[in-house]
């Protein structure tokens, strides 16, 4: 790394009045140290640097603004720099200042050091209240995200999972679920958006998040809520599960309408954690008896089980069998409809955590499996594409 005067010339040399080929050359060296791990940890130790990227993303060089939002973004990746970097005072308020500027062209990288900077719930907080401080709200996120060509020269796809991240937070599942602001009707058709694996993963994290929330709305539990027909949330979950298989009259009738007599040339969703978080979202609305009950009547049973025989990622195939054994299932004894409320014993919880660590280590090694065939494998691969 630098030496202490090394380090000095460095800095001076990234201000808005260097020239600019030299400025460009000490942000070209700032953004590869930013690429590795060691290089963060360096640039952790050094907040004068920190604090003349954030004021180089003003300058008038396109390409030294790119190199530095460059730079935040791979410092933003390393959660040991999250709190390095919020405690600039200006940082976060300028992202959110930029992000709301329809016009501006790195929009898309600061949805990206958002998103970076919400993964974990302690700089969540802190995002959410610059937020708050900014006099931005929810609905203004939410309204540009739905709205289509908000900013003409980027995407702003990584808002999905902005939003998806801050519904760690109650405040944002709160929002997102009140029924009278209609919030998830509007995000609901973002989880069939084919231009965005982003995007439509970022919606199916929130929706997911959100189902960890099943208090009530009014005389309604959020569950039963989100299941109903001012919501119908199944369809949305359930299609991109769904596949070209042949089922019964009587399999189809019992579906939602959405879901019957489907194509022969319906595919499934591409993406393998977008899958399992689908699946996961309806495990969670299945902790309540309403919506085990909702479930069961609705034949999801149908198109999950040629789904587990469609499905080959071990993980993935590992939910769906635990949303199958719900839903097979003999309803819980009295006074445990709501699983998410059960309260379970510190020796049992223990034995349970051993048995998801020995089934994760089981899943990987199955994974690890599957993209390491044998020699005899590979040998008849290398065959058949011949």
């Amino acid at each position: 790394m630098l030496s202490e005067v090394e380090a000095k010339e460095l800095l001076s040399f990234l201000t808005l009045d260097t020239r600019p080929d030299v400025k460009g050359q000490a942000t070209e060296y700032i953004l590869g140290l930013s690429g590795n791990r060691d290089g963060c940890r360096y640039l952790q130790t050094k907040p004068d640097f920190l604090k003349a990227l954030v004021t180089l993303t003003t300058d008038p060089s396109i390409a030294i603004v790119k190199d530095c939002y460059h730079s935040l973004i791979n410092l933003s990746a390393d959660e040991t720099m999250h709190q390095p970097l919020i405690k600039d005072s200006d940082f976060l308020p300028m992202l959110f200042k930029n992000l709301l500027d329809p016009e501006f062209m790195f929009a898309d990288r600061i949805c990206t050091i958002l998103t970076n900077l919400s993964r974990h719930v302690k700089t969540c907080k802190e995002v959410f209240k610059a937020m708050q401080e900014q006099e931005i709200g929810l609905a203004q996120i939410v309204d540009i995200f739905c709205t289509e060509g908000y900013n003409k020269q980027v995407s702003l796809h990584y808002l999905g999972p902005l939003i998806s991240n801050l519904t760690q937070l109650p405040e944002t599942r709160h929002f997102i679920l009140d029924k009278e602001r209609c919030v998830v009707q509007r995000i609901l058709p973002y989880t069939q958006y084919q231009a965005s694996t982003i995007r439509r993963g970022g919606v199916i994290g929130t929706l997911r998040n959100c189902c960890f929330d099943h208090g009530f709305i009014s005389d309604k539990s959020h569950h039963e809520w989100l299941l109903s027909d001012a919501v119908d949330i199944l369809p949305f979950l359930l299609l991109p599960l769904a596949g070209p298989e042949e089922l019964s009259d009587e399999e189809n009738e019992g579906l939602p309408v959405d879901l019957q007599y489907l194509p022969e040339d319906k595919e499934r969703e591409e993406d393998p954690d977008i899958r399992k978080m689908l699946i996961e979202t309806m495990i969670l609305l299945t902790a309540t008896k309403v919506g085990r009950q909702i479930l069961k009547a609705k034949n999801v049973y149908a198109i999950m089980r040629e789904f587990h025989n469609w499905e080959k990622e071990p993980h993935v195939a590992a939910a769906c069998e635990k949303l199958i054994q719900v839903l097979i299932g003999d309803e819980p004894e009295p006074g445990m409809e709501n699983l998410l409320e059960v309260e379970i014993p510190e020796e049992v919880e223990v034995k349970l955590k051993d048995m998801d660590a020995k089934e994760q280590e089981q899943l990987e090694k199955d994974q690890e499996d599957l993209l390491n065939p044998d020699k005899s494998q590979q040998c008849a691969g290398i065959v058949r594409m011949m």
